[in-house]
This record gives structure tokens, C-alpha cells and sequence, in this order.
């Protein structure tokens, strides 16, 4: 077989040049992904006794299923983001849903380095990358793109989306359910109501018929002849569109089904063990599968790729560790990172004064979520179920084996110390390792860059001192009280980002924080930076006088202006109102005169700060138990 290496001179790729020379189908493995959106492993392959899925199942009898393959990401654009560059997307800047940042200079997108090795990729048909593509990906994308169109005996590589298992399908109504509600489980966190079974049976139906979806795939290439030539992946794109599982990067938003086929004339490229039937218990993410199909390809994976091939010529030893991240989910910040070492799940929640279960528009038009929240408002439901609509500790630790629902944490057990200390560690190495850009405010991001991209940007130390920054991260959200003497001076900290988390340290510390720090707080309200700036006024919205709360409002109200502001700033400023509640109606009228007006670097960022001003006119409002607002 012939072994290509595909060095880092090929920057005619940017430009869309590939020149593929021949490449039999001899030489090469067909390689077809079949991806689905919004589903774990409720499947039937997984020991599933609800799911029917028979077409999946045939397909794992005679391929292996991994049984630990996290999505990096727990909603789809930052995980396809993660999959199609082999970066983790908060190293590249793409973590926030749904967000389009340049890409790395000179670095390429994958199906771009298959193309350059002579195969044909396709893609049918969802791509929602937060990153910009580098020139031409894909040689089709879309409805019409199949491995059909290539060259006479061309290698394919193909991707194949079904959407039937998508969250919007779990409330469309009216549907027929085919799954029977009395018979669904329910996670320990949820309500068990005839609303959250409906979702759950409806869920199950639609993993069906995403089931079906890749068995009309597979169908396809049995008669062309080509299921001989082809490794084949089954995928969901992160976990079920529930929620608590979509959006949360917990087991229950990461952990996807893996099924992963070789045909008998390339089995030489499966791991050590494969057999029709079989399981794999390796730590799996989806910044591995980028080296991973290179692999196969007998490309040798760049440098830059942050993921570990788990197949093929080039695959790594297994790794200790999967990790998971959240920024802001739509309208609503949020920092969280996750790391696994397959048993144990640790969470360290930087913005620990947010509730699990902020109102994200998109996501409350899920029946369930507005039943389990107005269960919360009338004091009904259990601790475990209660959790996801209170603020978050510092740091979570789950055992997988004991409480796969993840709702007993152990992150204060000192028999868990030692297990608590090592998955902290391995996710501080991680964030250091790949410059893990979270860590800057959005808006901070894109002004540091000047254009170019946040991963550039995070490799300069100048324009991003990394240590200094995630070090006040970690002082101001761990919620120590000895923190907050050097929280309040680095409010004087010459970079902003520094600053910015210093006034979340004071902000996180509540009452407590703005005694402490009143004066440097009233001081922040002018700093040069509308992100420190937005904190303050919140600060002194919630904890100030009357005094305070007439400076603040104003402040706040400007950043929203479009007028001299960017969306970002808009969205920090509005996000203090919307926490400031009934305090904020003084500057309800300006901010009503600002709506759809703001400027946006893509459409993609076009709705967010619309859906948070009207929520913030529309004022508090009570959900039924029957899930009506």
C-alpha cells in the first residue's frame, strides 16, 4: 500500500488548489461516515431494551462499538467544529453556539488534506462550523453531494447526516409516538410527568428514524458492490437532545454511540482486538477523529491536530483522559470544562453564580424544560431534579458506575480527594497545552485579533498572557474568601481579561464581595473595558445603593446602544440588565429603541441580543405545570 505524508507545504489549499493525482479504490479504503444529530447511545447495540434500531444494531454485529466516545461538545456547531478541524474548538475560538471566527493561518480543514491524497469527499449535508472555511473543503456539500459523482476507481470519503433524531423533532407536534411513554426511562433529574415521558418516547422515535436513515445508507452501498471497500462510522453528533444532556457537558451531553465497521480486506487498520461484535472501552473523542480518518487514508496527522488517531497506520497509545467544554449557549454566557477518565466525570464551572438551567429561548421551547421549571417554582420537585435550576458549585465530580445520572456529586468526598486532584490537573494541562481561548471574553477575542484568528491570537503571549489570565479565572471562581484580596487589586490589572474576571470574582462573592470591593467596583464602572464594565454594573445594580443602581443603569444602557458598540458588548450589557430584573425598567424604553439594530461580524451572532432584549421587555414570567408560559 502506498503511504502518504502530507507535510505542512501545501498552503495552496487556502486557495482551493488540490491536485489529486490517481489513487486506485485498490490502494485505499472508502471510508463513509453516517452522523445523526441529538442522540446518545439509546440504542439497541448499547443494551438499550427501549430503542429500536435495527439497522445500527446489523451494523455494530459485524463492526465494534466504542462504549466511551465523547463529542468534545454537547451542541452541534462547536462539536462539528471540533471534528472537521482536529482542534479542540476553544482552542480555535469556535466553542460558542453559534459563533464564525477566522481559522488558523496556514492550517488546513481535514477533508482538505483527503482531497490534496487524492480521494473524493463529500458531505450530505449539515456542516454549522463556527470556523471559517480555508479555501474550498468539500469537492460537493449539500443536498446532492455523494460519493457517487467521483472518479472512476477515486477513493470517497462521505458524510451523510440524518436530522430526524434533532431536538426541534422531540416537539414537533402533532406526532403519533410509536415509542410507548409508560415504558421510557427517566433520568434521576427529571420530573417524571406525562410531558417529560412524551419528550423521552418522542426522542426514542426519533432516534429511530435516524436509524433508519443510515440503514438507506447502507443500503446504498451494498449495491453498488462497495461495502467490501469501505470502513464505515455511525455517529451521533453529541448527546440527546434533552435537556440537561444537549448543552451540558456532563456524560449525559457527551457520551454518543460509536460503531465503527471494517470490511475483511482491510482489517489490517482496525486496533488490536477487533472483532465482528466486539467493544472498546477506549477513551474516544471527536478531536480524534480528524488524525483518525487521515490514518486510515495513510496520511500521517499534522502536528497541529490536538486529537490522538485510535485506528489505521499512524493510530497513538490510548489516552488517559476525554474532555468536554460550554461557552455561551445562544444568548447566555457560560464557561464550563470537563474532563473523564471513562469512570469518573470532573466539571469545573468558572461562572459558578450562573444556574445550570439559564433561559435560553431555544431550548425552553421543549416541553419538558418548561414543565421541570415551573415544577422548580412551585417547590415540587426533588433535590436531584431542583439542581439544574439553582447556581453551580465550583467544581463536580460524578462516578459513572454508581450514579451514571450524574446528580450525587462528589467533589467534597475526601475519599474522592485523590481522583478529584488528578482530573482538575489533567484539565489545567489541557487548557494550558492547547491556549484554551475561553478564557477571553468573546468581544475581547475578536478586538485582540484585529482580523485575525483567536488561535493566533492565543499563541501570542503578549496579546494573551494565558498564566495570568486563567489564574484569575481559577482565584475568582473557586469562591475562596482569601482570594478576594488579590481580586480586588487585579482590577487594576493592566490587561483586561484579568480585570474582567476580577470583577467576576467580586461579582461571584455576591454581598460579601461588593463590601469588600465597593470602591474598586464604583471605579470599574469607567473602566476602558465594556466587559469589566458590564460586570460592574451589575455589581452595583444587585449589591449598591440607590446611588449606585442610577450610575449603573446608564453605563449598561450605552453598552447596548449600537451606536459605538458591538454585538458583544450589547449582549454583556443586556445580560446585566436581564439580572438586575425589575431594578433595570428605568432603562427599559432606551434599550426597546435598540432592537434589531446591532451590527454583527456574520449572520450566525444576528439573534442572540434580540432574544435576550425581549426577554429582559417581556419581564418575569411563571410557567404552568402543563408547560405553557
Amino acid at each position: 500500500m502506498n503511504r502518504i505524508i502530507v507535510a505542512a507545504g501545501w498552503l495552496g489549499l487556502a486557495a482551493g488548489i488540490v491536485t489529486p493525482g490517481p489513487a486506485p479504490a485498490a490502494d485505499r479504503p472508502n471510508i463513509l461516515w453516517l452522523t445523526s444529530e441529538d442522540h446518545g447511545p439509546q440504542m439497541g447495540c448499547y443494551g438499550d431494551p427501549v430503542a429500536t434500531t435495527p439497522h445500527v444494531d446489523k451494523l455494530a454485529a459485524r463492526g465494534m462499538i466504542y462504549t466511551r466516545a465523547w463529542s468534545n461538545a454537547p451542541v452541534c456547531a462547536p462539536a462539528r467544529t471540533t471534528l472537521i478541524s482536529g482542534m479542540y474548538a476553544c482552542s480555535t475560538g469556535g466553542e460558542n453556539m453559534r459563533s464564525l471566527v477566522p481559522y488558523p493561518a496556514g492550517l488546513a480543514m481535514f477533508p482538505q488534506l483527503l482531497r490534496e491524497a487524492g480521494y473524493h469527499c463529500t458531505n450530505n449535508a449539515k456542516e454549522d462550523y463556527n470556523l471559517a472555511k480555508p479555501g474550498k473543503v468539500w469537492d460537493a456539500s449539500g443536498k446532492q453531494a455523494h460519493w457517487r459523482n467521483r472518479r472512476a476507481n477515486q477513493p470517497f470519503f462521505a458524510v451523510f447526516n440524518s436530522e430526524k433524531s434533532h431536538e426541534s423533532q422531540i416537539r414537533a407536534r402533532p406526532h403519533t409516538l410509536v415509542h410507548d411513554p409508560a415504558k421510557v426511562p427517566i433520568p434521576a433529574y427529571h420530573p417524571d410527568t406525562p410531558e417529560v415521558r412524551r419528550d423521552w418516547a418522542q426522542y426514542y422515535d426519533g432516534v429511530t428514524a435516524a436509524d433508519a436513515d443510515a440503514g438507506m445508507r447502507l443500503d446504498e452501498l451494498d449495491k453498488a458492490g462497495l461495502a467490501d471497500d469501505t470502513i464505515v462510522f455511525y455517529f451521533g453528533d453529541h448527546g440527546s437532545g434533552m435537556p440537561r444532556s444537549k448543552r451540558w457537558p456532563y456524560n449525559s451531553g457527551l457520551r454518543v454511540p460509536l460503531v465503527v465497521s471494517f470490511p475483511k480486506k482491510w482489517r489490517h487498520l482496525a486496533p488490536e482486538g477487533y472483532a465482528p461484535g466486539g467493544r472498546s472501552d477506549r477513551l474516544v473523542g471527536f478531536v480524534d477523529f480528524a488524525p483518525t480518518v487521515l490514518s486510515l487514508a495513510g496520511v500521517r496527522p499534522p502536528s497541529w491536530t490536538q486529537g490522538h488517531a485510535f485506528l489505521g497506520e499512524f493510530a497513538a497509545p490510548p489516552q488517559p483522559f476525554a474532555f468536554g467544554f460550554r461557552g455561551r449557549m445562544d444568548e447566555r454566557v457560560d464557561l464550563v470544562r470537563t474532563a473523564t477518565d471513562g469512570r469518573f466525570v470532573y466539571a469545573r464551572n468558572y461562572m459558578p453564580h450562573l444556574i445550570y438551567g439559564q433561559r435560553i429561548d431555544y431550548m425552553f421551547q421543549t416541553p419538558t424544560t418548561r414543565v421541570w421549571k415551573a415544577l422548580h417554582d412551585a417547590g415540587k420537585l426533588t433535590p436531584a431534579q431542583d439542581a439544574f435550576w439553582n447556581p453551580k458549585p465550583p467544581e463536580e465530580l460524578y462516578d459513572l458506575d454508581a450514579d451514571p445520572d450524574e446528580v450525587r456529586n462528589l467533589a467534597g468526598s475526601p475519599e474522592h480527594r485523590a481522583i478529584l486532584d488528578r482530573l482538575r490537573t489533567a484539565q489545567q494541562e489541557l487548557a494550558r497545552s492547547i491556549r484554551d481561548v475561553g478564557f477571553l471574553p468573546e468581544g475581547e477575542r475578536y478586538r485582540r485579533a484585529e482580523g485575525g484568528s483567536p488561535y493566533d491570537l492565543a499563541r501570542d503571549g503578549d496579546r494573551y498572557p494565558f498564566d495570568r489570565v486563567s489564574a484569575t479565572a481559577d482565584a475568582a471562581s473557586m469562591l475562596r474568601p482569601e482570594a478576594l484580596p488579590a481580586l480586588k487589586g487585579s482590577l487594576a490589572d493592566p490587561d483586561a481579561a484579568v480585570r474582567y474576571w476580577a470583577a467576576l470574582g467580586v461579582l461571584m462573592r455576591g454581598r460579601d464581595g461588593f463590601v469588600s470591593a465597593g470602591p474598586e467596583t464604583r471605579k470599574a464602572l469607567d473602566d476602558p473595558s465594556p466587559d469589566v464594565r458590564a460586570v460592574a454594573g451589575r455589581i452595583l445594580g444587585q449589591f449598591g445603593t440607590a446611588e449606585d443602581l442610577a450610575r449603573a443603569l446608564p453605563v449598561l444602557t450605552r453598552l447596548v446602544d449600537p451606536a459605538g458598540n458591538d454585538v458583544f458588548s450589547a449582549l454583556g450589557g443586556l445580560d446585566a440588565l436581564a439580572a438586575l430584573g425589575p431594578k433595570a425598567s428605568p432603562a427599559h424604553p432606551a434599550i426597546g429603541a435598540f432592537a434589531g439594530k446591532w451590527a454583527v461580524p456574520d449572520p450566525r451572532y444576528a439573534t442572540y441580543a434580540p432574544r435576550l432584549l425581549a426577554e429582559i421587555l417581556a419581564g418575569p414570567r411563571a410557567e404552568t405545570p402543563e408547560g405553557r408560559p
